[in-house]
C-alpha cells in the first residue's frame, strides 16, 4: 500500500512526525524511516516532530546530523536519526549496518537513496518528498507487512493531515 500526501507548511510536516510517532510506539519492533528529498524538502522537521512527541523528548535537541552522520536521541524508545548526505557513493561503516540491525530502536535514515537498496531495512516506510505548486508532496511506501499494516491504521490521520488526500493503489 502506498499513499500519497500533500503537506500545506512546517506544521502539517510536524504533525505527521507526531502521527507516525504514535504508530511507531505502539509496535514491539518498529519498522525504519527511509526519508528522501531534496534540500529543504522537509526531512529534518518531520523527525523534529516525532521526536518531540516521545517520552524523553526534553532532553533531545534535534538537528540534522549531515556532520556527525547519526544522532541518538534518549527518548523512549530511542531513535537513531542518520543523515547519509556526505556519504553519496560511499558504503555504510558498521556502526551504521549495527544501527540498521537494531529494531528496539526507532531508525530514521535521511538520504536513503544514499544506503544501497539491499542493505534497507525490511520492516521500512520509505517516505519520498516532492516539490508542488504549494507546500510538498509526499508519497508513503511500505516494505514488510508491520509497515504495511501500520500505514493501514494511520489513514484517519493522514486525511486529517493532508490537505489533499489521495491513496495510491
Amino acid at each position: 500500500m502506498d499513499r500519497e500526501l500533500r503537506l500545506a507548511d512546517a506544521a502539517a510536516t510536524l504533525a505527521l512526525g507526531r502521527a507516525l510517532a504514535k504508530a511507531l510506539t505502539r509496535e514491539s519492533l518498529p519498522p525504519a524511516l527511509l526519508l528522501q528529498g531534496d534540500l529543504g524538502a522537509g526531512k529534518t522537521t518531520l523527525v523534529r516532530g516525532l521526536v518531540g512527541s516521545l517520552p524523553g523528548s526534553d532532553q533531545a535537541e534535534v538537528s540534522s546530523p549531515s556532520f556527525n552522520i547519526c544522532n541518538l536521541y534518549p527518548t523512549t524508545p530511542p531513535v537513531a536519526h542518520c543523515d547519509l548526505y556526505r556519504l553519496e557513493g560511499m558504503g555504510p561503516d558498521d556502526a551504521l549496518l549495527e544501527l540498521l540491525e537494531d529494531r528496539t530502536m526507532l531508525v530514521v535514515i535521511e538520504w536513503a537513496q544514499f544506503l544501497d537498496r539491499k542493505l534497507w531495512p525490511d520492516e521500512a516506510l520509505e517516505l519520498s518528498w516532492f516539490p508542488t505548486s504549494a507546500g510538498r508532496g509526499l508519497i508513503i511506501r511500505t516494505r514488510g507487512r508491520t509497515a504495511r499494516e501500520m500505514l493501514g491504521s494511520l489513514a484517519h490521520e493522514l486525511d486529517h493531515i493532508s490537505n489533499n488526500p489521495t491513496g495510491l493503489q
